[in-house]
């Protein structure tokens, strides 16, 4: 009788620990996201599961074109691509991005711009005209949705505090037939 107990209370701790560890890591390292609705595309579809890597940015700096995940309300979290970084100055002019006056290649939008021979894919603008800033503030991301035609992101909701940003994404895992690793 008394071995059944600790074989019991055996099993209790290590099934305790083992949820202990699976709800550290999600919180502190690694969680999973749902992409909801269309303003990644064609880089990321709607219900698209991804893993957010928390980790990267308490070691390291957003880059430029990371997929980020961030706080947009209370209640909701968008997921993004990062355009411009702290001190940068953005304008597109005919369908081009130009960082700091250097026109920057964005070929993950090149799928999209073939499907839009109408008319540009993202409209002009400069930084100022849609955020009243000439320049990304400290502390600050700018960020566009791949699907420019369709996206509510920076030129809708204002810049970002680097604080909202839960992390970097770039891992499909779900559907399992779209398991992929996205630049």
């Amino acid at each position: 009788m008394a071995r059944s107990k600790n074989e019991l209370w055996e099993w209790i701790k290590a099934l305790a620990i083992a949820v202990i560890l699976a709800a550290a890591i999600r919180y502190f390292f690694f969680a999973p996201i749902v992409v909801d609705g269309d303003s990644m595309m064609p880089t990321l579809y709607n219900q698209d599961r991804m893993i957010v890597n928390k980790v990267g940015y308490m070691i390291g700096e957003p880059d430029r074109f990371d997929i980020v995940v961030f706080h947009a309300t209370e209640d909701k979290d968008y997921i993004k691509r990062i355009i411009g970084l702290p001190g940068d100055e953005i304008e597109y002019k005919d369908d081009v991005l130009y960082i700091n006056g250097k026109a920057y290649d964005e070929p993950y939008l090149e799928e999209y711009k073939v499907q839009y021979p109408d008319g540009p894919l993202t409209e002009n603008f400069t930084l100022e005209e849609k955020t009243g800033h000439q320049k990304v503030p400290d502390g600050h991301l700018f960020v566009l949705g791949d699907n420019r035609r369709f996206s509510k992101d920076s030129r809708h909701i204002g810049m970002i505090p680097k604080e909202e940003v839960l992390g970097k994404t770039n891992v499909v895992y779900w559907p399992l037939q779209d398991l992929r690793k996205v630049k």
